[in-house]
């Protein structure tokens, strides 16, 4: 240990005065990057031009989270621990740069920003500042993979991370307002599924302040009787440290996070030299200090310290305000600065001996940079899962079902670094081959033979309904270097479409500094879709994720909707292959016919669309029109239309496109990967009528025509038409069906001359609709039709 190594009384008196002083240089470094963008050290009299004009951050939750930071860097020191810090209070960016400034890290990453009175004004200047960097831990700081704020998912990516990294300790610090949110509140429970053998460790500490921005938080009026109870009840052993006189504090705080790390020590001692998956009691710190502590006490009559008025900007000085500077520098100088830094202005080598050295700093570990050990997956040939579909449309299989079985073997072949994520819904979801090679990880009570495919130790998390939770654990996984999916019923996408967002603002902002490693995709399998809803009617429907995305930097979003099995599986080896991209990949896992050799598979996915010559009558001619679909539904229901139509009009030149990347549709003006306007007139004319048949809203695909010559477009979308239903009436009610596809071609290529067609497709509609509510069932000419080869 480096007790023993370094001589180095870590619990001695003098070691603490040393982390009081650090914590002192920590609040300084904090503030200053409030106000401050010159003179940092106040050494001059403080003028108008080295205030900011605008300060804008938080102080809140600064100073308990610089003293969790401080006593944390001794026990690193102390138990040689690999730890890293995850900032859940939100806008609280002061505390990660100031202390990863303080440790040398900042300035190994930015060498402009020196340890000096010069780097200093550099580093308090960019706080919060135009060019500069933003007011909460953003990809661009050291030691960060979660932005502080993000509405309750700190000890979600916490787990994430430390999946599969027996070694490491994720301290996830939670804010008192962030404990109010439903994602954070479920992931209490995360007890249940950390491993003690295989997982390392999270140490929650709850950051009870007592406000929010203008209200008390209802955590910090709990007494602790009631807390301790409301823990216990989830699976931890709450420590609490509580006070505001940091002399007090220091010995209660060093003690307690001592006695955490030593739990978590002994807990996985005994699991790992035992075999021994029980599930254990982990440790927590509740930390209760004042809001705004060591800050302002009062201003104007009002409460600073200790209230919500500590929120922000405690007291109004800026540069076109200076009346209360002197009270500004009066609580710069509480910290006695002259104390902690040098005649240079570093901080003082005595006290930054108080931090670790190299990757074992927290804003240096690897893990926040991409992983410990970043791999690729390594991917079985997706080939020899596809399906013989030389006759098209003649096997019937799931798509879900056939894809489990190729991630069975991404299971097998990666037994350390992938894993699958989802809110009890895997079976649901027909991807029951994979448990074949994993049982879910579950380390509550096993109750056999009620419980199937539980096990403490598996690849498989879906055993908590909850989409935040599974969803924040995908992401703490992939940021630390891992790689896995997270599937979903459509509908529930939505549920999690912000914390997609926030995904997305971190790839695109990460991608930009260059000392960051790429980080595998995120990958989204949407199923149970909005077009086959069997019983759970249309509370159920709603396939808006794709517009949700879709709005986003084109860069790192893929929209994938494969038709078939051996669309699916090219689309997944391609995008679990991939970095730095959100891969939605909508999926069926009904029973459906299916379409295409796995040559045409490989085409569709790695150009993003085909002209199907077995399904189009053009003959490399100018068409009469054109189809086009993107999904499983409206590829089937396309199929059948242009069945219909050519039946009745042998002689109309149809050509047949299915589009499995969405967003290759798009103009180069607005995607790189676009097709240009010319790609694009080749394959939907100029001026031809498109009917295009979409799984999603209509918008999306009246945009991407918007900047296109071809306005000539008929678009058969999701139009808000749902309800308990069959299969095919979803299709019906949304005029997806392939009644309205053939009748709005025909009227659009024959005008009136085709009146009598429409008539009769207007019948169909009519018969069908009374069927189903004789029968409760699909007609057979709709469940049993087959594809017969155009001739």
């Amino acid at each position: 240990m480096d007790t023993v190594k370094n001589k180095v009384d870590y619990d001695s008196p003098e070691y603490l005065e040393l982390m009081d002083k650090y914590w002192r240089a920590a609040n300084y470094v904090s503030v200053g990057q409030l106000y401050l963008k010159s003179n940092p050290l106040l050494r001059e009299p403080l003028k108008a031009s080295d205030v900011k004009v605008h300060p804008i951050g938080h102080w809140g939750t600064i100073s308990g989270q610089n003293f969790i930071y401080t006593h944390l860097n001794r026990a690193i020191k102390k138990y040689d621990l690999n730890m890293f810090y995850i900032e859940g209070p939100g806008h609280g960016g002061q505390v990660m740069v100031s202390n990863s400034y303080l440790d040398g890290s900042y300035t190994e990453i930015y060498p402009s920003i020196t340890e000096d009175e010069k780097g200093m004004a550099k580093l308090f200047k960019q706080f919060s500042f135009p060019g500069g960097v933003a007011s909460h831990a953003a990809p661009e700081t050291p030691g960060s993979i979660h932005e502080g704020g993000e509405l309750g998912y700190s000890i979600s990516h916490g787990v994430g991370a430390i999946f599969d990294n027996p070694d490491v300790i994720a301290a996830s610090v939670v804010g008192d307002g962030e404990a109010e949110t439903g994602p954070l509140a479920t992931s209490w429970q995360s007890t249940t599924f950390i491993n003690p053998i295989t997982d390392g460790a999270v140490l929650p500490i709850l950051n009870l302040n007592g406000f929010k921005i203008s209200n008390p938080t209802i955590l910090s009026r709990k007494s602790n009787e009631e807390l301790t109870k409301y823990f216990e009840g989830m699976g931890w052993e709450p420590i609490f440290v509580e006070g505001d006189d940091p002399k007090k504090m220091h010995p209660v705080m060093e003690k307690a996070v001592d006695k955490a790390i030593e739990s978590i020590k002994a807990i996985q001692k005994h699991a790992r030299e035992n075999n021994d998956p029980t599930r254990p009691v982990w440790p927590m710190i509740i930390f209760r200090a004042p809001k705004g502590w060591t800050g302002p006490k009062e201003w104007d009559g009002q409460p600073i310290e200790n209230s919500f008025r500590a929120h922000q900007i405690p007291i109004p000085v800026d540069q076109n305000d200076m009346e209360h500077a002197d009270r500004l520098v009066d609580w710069m100088k509480s910290y006695q600065p002259d104390e902690l830094f040098d005649e240079k202005g570093a901080l003082k080598p005595e006290i930054k001996a108080t931090t670790p050295e190299g990757i074992h700093r927290m804003a240096a570990n690897p893990i926040t940079n991409g992983g410990l050990d970043p791999r690729p997956l390594k991917l079985p040939d997706w080939r020899k899962y596809a399906l013989d579909n030389s006759e098209h449309g003649k096997i019937e299989a799931q798509d879900m079902t056939v894809f489990g079985k190729w991630t069975r073997d991404v299971i097998v072949d990666n037994p350390d670094n992938f894993r699958v994520f989802g809110p009890d819904e895997t079976m649901s979801n027909r991807l029951g081959p994979i448990f074949e090679a994993s049982e879910r990880q579950w380390l509550e009570p096993i109750k056999k033979p009620n419980d199937e495919f539980v096990a403490p130790a598996g690849r498989i998390l879906d055993s908590q309904l909850s989409e935040h939770q599974a969803e924040g654990w995908l992401e703490g996984y992939v940021l630390t270097g891992r790689h896995g999916f997270f599937s979903s019923y459509e509908a529930f996408l939505r549920v999690v479409d912000s914390m997609l967002t926030q995904h997305f603002k971190w790839l695109r902002k990460a991608n930009e500094q260059p000392w960051r490693r790429k980080y595998p995709s995120l990958n989204i399998v949407d199923t149970s879709t909005s077009f086959q809803q069997d019983h759970n009617g249309y509370t159920h429907q709603d396939p808006g994720i794709l517009g949700h995305l879709a709005d986003k930097k084109p860069e790192y979003i893929r929209e994938y909707l494969p038709a078939d099995a051996n669309t699916l599986l090219a689309v997944a080896n391609k995008a679990f292959a991939s970095q730095e991209k959100i891969n939605l990949i909508v999926a069926s896992k009904h029973p459906r016919p299916q379409w295409y050799t796995a040559d045409e598979a490989d085409v569709l996915v790695n150009n993003g669309l085909k002209i199907i010559d077995w399904a189009s009558t053009d003959q490399d001619a100018e068409p009469d029109v054109v189809f086009a679909a993107a999904g499983t539904e409206p590829n089937w229901e396309s199929l059948a239309a242009i069945s219909i139509l050519h039946k009745q009009y042998p002689d109309m030149k149809i050509r047949f496109i299915n589009v499995v990347d969405l967003l290759k549709l798009q103009s180069q003006r607005i995607n790189p990967r676009g097709l240009s306007d010319e790609e694009f007139d080749n394959y939907f004319t100029t001026d031809k009528p498109v009917i295009f048949a979409f799984h999603g809203f209509e918008g999306l695909i009246r945009d991407i025509f918007f900047d296109r010559h071809n306005h000539n477009l008929h678009v058969h979308g999701y139009r808000e038409n749902g309800d308990i239903t069959t299969p095919f009436d979803m299709r019906v009610l949304n005029q997806l069906d392939r009644f309205n596809l053939s009748k709005e071609a025909a009227l659009d290529v024959y005008g009136t001359k085709a009146a009598q067609f429409a008539q009769k497709m207007d019948d169909k509609v009519a018969y069908h609709n009374a069927y189903i509510r004789e029968y409760g069932d699909d007609m057979p000419e709709v469940t049993e039709w087959q594809w017969e080869p155009l001739k």
